[in-house]
């Protein structure tokens, strides 16, 4: 199911658009800041990002700068009521895909983010391999050593996670959000249960604490 990044404060129109794509087969994370955009685009956990410009602590333009410098490379589609050829014509000079004006008719801008995925989205692989560990997107079937791993869908999807981003230092919220698809209790522990059990399948050694910031996967 193709994940979709909805990057907007007014939470009239983010409720609109979050239920109109979650109509429509699509799963959808919202947030209300530029940090948070960023944070949550680097994960590599989103086939689209719908990106407002007129955010409280930014502006959606540097926005789609630093995600870019970031090496993101998803579709990104422009929503906002400026309606200026400039305000166009930079937003596209500096790595959006396309524009949507508002006020919009939802029909059109599920078009739109419906072509941009089609036309644009690379390839996915098919298995995900980090040192010893082998993940089969298709079958959903893990191997450590050469040895099959028995994993829930929760713990395959973080798994996943760690996965496409060995190396990297990937926060709790980061992990909330992808696996589980919406806000979480800050406070919960549910990370570090399932952190804890991945551990016992696939290695202690494999699975690094980050203290103060998250886990990382060794390569």
């Amino acid at each position: 199911m193709s994940r979709i990044l909805i990057v907007e404060d007014e939470e009239r129109i983010a409720s609109f658009v979050r239920k109109g794509l979650d109509a429509s087969g699509f799963t959808t994370t919202v947030v209300g800041t530029g940090a948070e955009a960023v944070d949550y685009a680097v994960t590599g956990g989103f086939d689209l990002m719908l990106l407002d410009l007129g955010l409280p602590d930014t502006d959606g333009f540097d926005v789609l700068r630093r995600v870019r410098s970031l090496g993101v490379d998803i579709p990104v589609v422009i929503l906002t009521a400026r309606d200026g050829v400039r305000d166009t014509v930079t937003g596209l000079e500096i790595g959006a895909d396309d524009y949507v004006t508002k006020p919009f008719r939802f029909e059109e801008l599920l078009a739109r983010v419906r072509l941009r995925m089609r036309n644009e989205r690379p390839a996915d692989l098919t298995v995900l391999r980090a040192g010893g560990l082998a993940l089969d997107l298709r079958t959903r079937r893990v191997a450590v050593d050469g040895d099959a791993v028995d994993l829930t869908a929760r713990e395959f999807g973080l798994m996943e996670l760690l996965m496409r981003h060995p190396g990297q230092v990937l926060t709790r919220q980061q992990m909330l959000s992808h696996v589980w698809g919406y806000d979480y209790d800050p406070g919960s522990n549910v990370v570090d249960v399932f952190v804890r059990a991945l551990r016992r399948k696939v290695g202690a050694e494999r699975i690094i604490t980050v203290r103060g910031m998250g886990y990382r996967l060794t390569g």
